[in-house]
């Protein structure tokens, strides 16, 4: 059944390289406000090292993930396998975020593929990785990626862009400021 590991070992790596999404799952240190957990797709995540994981975050709707990366900093990614063996995998850790602005940007965004709608970088150091048994998972086959995001991202244009981030970005659902939020103060 269940397994705990101090760091992202080998055959951890390569199972989540096969994923074709992945779960972020975020909280406020308030324990009145809302858990997050948002899926992502494409091929964004990036493994540094064994304790060293980051993702390159697209424009979306909200901007929870970030919110509680500045709050808190704690963060969960899960990984289920959908094909083949039965797993569920979990990597615990403090996160944060490195906007577009900033050197460590220019440092990271060579190891993604670009995208359009980029908007951060969420960067995390983990310090525990557990699996577990799946067995209730069902099978799912993949078709293909969905396009509608980086066609609606392209649409925009960076002016764009940047309004959407302002009016739907810079605060949480529960009114924590961002820190794209702060780039636009």
């Amino acid at each position: 059944m269940g397994k705990l590991f101090a760091n992202i070992e080998p055959q951890h790596e390569a199972f989540i390289k096969r994923q074709r999404i992945f779960f972020v799952g975020s909280a406020p240190l308030d324990a009145e406000g809302h858990v997050n957990i948002s899926p992502k797709g494409h091929d964004v995540l990036r493994i540094f090292s064994p304790t060293e994981v980051a993702y390159l975050d697209l424009t979306g709707s909200g901007n929870e993930t970030s919110a509680h990366m500045l709050d808190n900093g704690r963060i969960t990614f899960m990984f289920v396998a959908f094909e083949g063996a039965p797993m569920i995998m979990r990597l615990y850790g403090k996160g944060r975020v490195v906007l577009p602005e900033t050197p460590e940007w220019a440092e990271l965004i060579g190891h993604f593929d670009p995208l359009p709608g980029a908007r951060q970088i969420i960067c995390a150091t983990i310090d525990a990785v557990k699996t577990s048994c799946g067995f209730s998972v069902p099978f799912f086959t993949y078709e293909e990626e969905r396009t509608t995001l980086q066609k609606w991202a392209a649409q925009q244009g960076a002016e764009g862009l940047t309004a959407y981030r302002q009016e739907k970005n810079a605060v949480s659902m529960d009114g924590i400021v961002t820190p794209l939020g702060r780039v636009g103060s």
